[in-house]
């Protein structure tokens, strides 16, 4: 019953029919066709392949597949991400050209005194970075216990046990730290919550090797030191050095932000390597 069923479907199917035009004057057959259901079809089916795979070709070597949605290269994406870096640091710069504009504003007006406004060009802030960070009590008492322990050494910065050279690290602010140094969560570093327009020194003599705006930590300085050791100072609001230049311990390199800047929240962090590898500031450094 199934096998008749099939053989009727597959006759049916297959049965051609005879489709003419005939001149409409003269009635006579001007052209004709036969045609089944199955030749229908798969003529039906070769045409709309053939039309996907001319369509595919045209997309893929012409540029109509810039056209199509959720489409683009590498090359476009770090188009993008560089114009919106470019336009991060056009924002903040017309801030401080706002915030500029409002000051002569106020003291056209009369509402500021020309001598209370700080100035902002870079003599201001050379004067600002010469303002040396005060000791702190525990630094001062390592400070008298390393002369007492150093004053009859002849030797007093070599070690004589692993005969590696001793250093003496700055603190780089003054703050209180809110995030400690935890490799298994990757956190090369510690962040510390400091006081507005702060000085940043430099925990070692060096030479700054990078100093730039970063999309992720804002402005950035490292200095390269001796012995491979190399400190990176970020979320700085501005840089007092440049790429090249030498820098003494002690000496300020930036200036950190203030609390109301939301990428940070106003917390400066700061990172130690040595060789390749990250060290925990708090082992070297007194905070």
């Amino acid at each position: 019953m199934k096998r008749n069923k099939f053989s009727s479907f597959l006759q049916k199917i297959r049965f051609k029919y005879r489709v003419s035009i005939l001149n409409e004057n003269t009635l006579e057959e001007s052209w004709h066709v036969r045609l089944s259901r199955l030749s229908v079809f798969i003529y039906l089916f070769v045409f709309t392949l053939l039309t996907f795979v001319l369509l595919s070709f045209l997309i893929y070597v012409t540029p109509l597949r810039h056209y199509l949605p959720g489409y683009g290269d590498t090359g476009d994406r770090a188009k993008i991400i560089q114009e919106s870096m470019r336009a991060d640091s056009l924002t903040r710069a017309m801030e401080l050209q706002a915030g500029y504009l409002e000051i002569i504003k106020e003291i056209v007006e009369g509402k500021i005194k020309p001598d209370s406004v700080a100035g902002l060009d870079s003599v201001a802030l050379q004067q600002q970075a010469q303002k040396l960070i005060e000791k702190s009590k525990k630094e001062k008492e390592f400070c008298e216990k390393f002369e007492d322990e150093e004053k009859f050494s002849l030797s007093s910065m070599e070690d004589n046990h692993s005969g590696k050279t001793a250093y003496v690290f700055f603190r780089p602010v003054n703050g209180t730290i809110v995030s400690t140094f935890d490799l298994s969560k990757r956190r090369y570093g510690i962040s510390i919550q400091t006081l507005p327009n702060t000085n940043v020194s430099s925990v070692l003599s060096g030479t700054v090797i990078f100093s730039g705006f970063t999309f992720d930590d804002e402005w950035v300085i490292e200095v390269q030191h001796q012995d491979n050791y190399i400190s990176v100072y970020k979320n700085n609001d501005r840089l007092l050095k440049n790429v090249g230049e030498v820098v003494r311990a002690g000496e300020p390199v930036a200036i950190t932000g203030s609390a109301k800047d939301k990428a940070n929240n106003g917390q400066f962090y700061f990172e130690l390597w040595q060789q390749g590898k990250p060290v925990n500031p708090q082992d070297l450094i007194i905070f």
